[in-house]
């Protein structure tokens, strides 16, 4: 009887121990060393430093926008708006420093507000308007992407890409390196700084201010939190904001690699983001989700993606093997709450 009893105390804290947001980290990142491993031993050319700094430049961007929508898909909702955000915050950030002639800092700023104001206006729409988060986004994703190509159209009669020629040094924003100029031989882009400084920005944004435990809170039980006496619209405005304000950063960081804003740029890109989260482990359910859970996924994207290319396999199955991957993840994460 007493090895039984032993055996049954045991067992649920074994388990709760493989269901934990832990255990799923280190799964996401088990995966992430193991498509590393398995692209260097197929191809002499991928674990070179070209392509290293390949891989770390593309998760640069998509990682950024992935933090924002990390927060979102928290509070149990999604934004599909963030790629052409992106988009447009690029937009009005070449505009105000190449047409508009603004000092750099300036231009930054405004693409920032940009994104940030887009989210907002998400927020509103979905917490004061009550339209479901997928259609408000989507509309959203419809006018930014509009805009991005309105506005080169409005000031030089074409729809045509804005240059930053007279301003090269916004480039070195993310492609100069303030590591390399220290270690020449470890020339690492400053965007790979950017993501892991936004990176811990958002990691104490989530875990050690009211705005984390309250985006937390509304993705756990949104009803249980208004009566509460939280005021909900509010904080999932808020959320929505923020998540806009990295989708806002991207686009700086995105003008700055091309030196360039690009007004079909983004789509595409909100896919990516959203992928990249629910691998890390954050659930579409909401309540649930980390930040280094969304840097391993998005770091897990973008080497796929570049070994996949590397082998010469096709863009189209490139989609079809990423699409997989995320339909497991989310099963994955169905399997573990139904254990729970």
């Amino acid at each position: 009887m007493t090895t039984t009893e032993n055996t049954t105390t045991t067992t649920p804290a074994k388990r709760s121990i493989f269901r934990s947001e832990a255990a799923q980290k280190l799964l996401a990142f088990g995966a992430l060393i193991v498509i590393f491993v398995f692209f260097s031993l197929a191809s002499p050319f991928f674990l070179t430093k070209d392509n290293v700094i390949g891989i770390l430049l593309a998760t640069a961007v998509n990682g950024v926008l992935a933090l924002g929508v990390t927060f979102v898909i928290i509070t149990a909702g999604i934004d599909l708006s963030v790629g052409t955000v992106m988009t447009l915050a690029a937009m009005t950030t070449a505009v105000s420093i190449a047409v508009w002639h603004l000092p750099i800092p300036l231009g930054i700023l405004v693409g920032l507000l940009t994104g940030m104001l887009a989210g907002a206006i998400n927020g509103v729409v979905i917490a004061r308007m009550k339209i479901p988060p997928f259609v408000a986004t989507l509309g959203m994703m419809m006018i930014a992407r509009g805009l991005a190509l309105v506005i080169p159209a409005a000031i030089f009669g074409s729809v045509r890409p804005v240059y930053f020629s007279d301003s090269p040094l916004f480039g070195q924003i993310m492609m100069g390196s303030v590591i390399g100029a220290l270690i020449p031989n470890l020339p690492v882009p400053n965007a790979v700084l950017i993501l892991f400084g936004a990176a811990l920005v958002a990691a104490f944004l989530l875990a050690k201010t009211v705005f984390g435990r309250y985006t937390v809170a509304i993705g756990s039980n949104e009803e249980a939190t208004r009566l509460s006496g939280i005021n909900v619209a509010n904080w999932k405005t808020m959320v929505y904001a923020v998540g806009g304000l990295f989708s806002g950063l991207a686009g700086v960081m995105i003008a700055s690699r091309l030196n360039s804003a690009q007004p079909g740029l983004g789509a595409g890109y909100e896919l990516d983001a959203i992928a990249a989260v629910v691998i890390g482990g954050t659930s579409l359910s909401g309540g649930e989700g980390t930040i280094l859970g969304t840097l391993i996924g998005a770091f897990i994207i973008s080497t796929l993606t570049n070994g996949l290319r590397i082998l010469g396999v096709p863009q189209e199955w490139q989609f079809v093997i990423t699409g997989v991957i995320v339909i497991l993840a989310v099963y994955l994460d169905i399997l573990r709450r139904r254990a729970r």
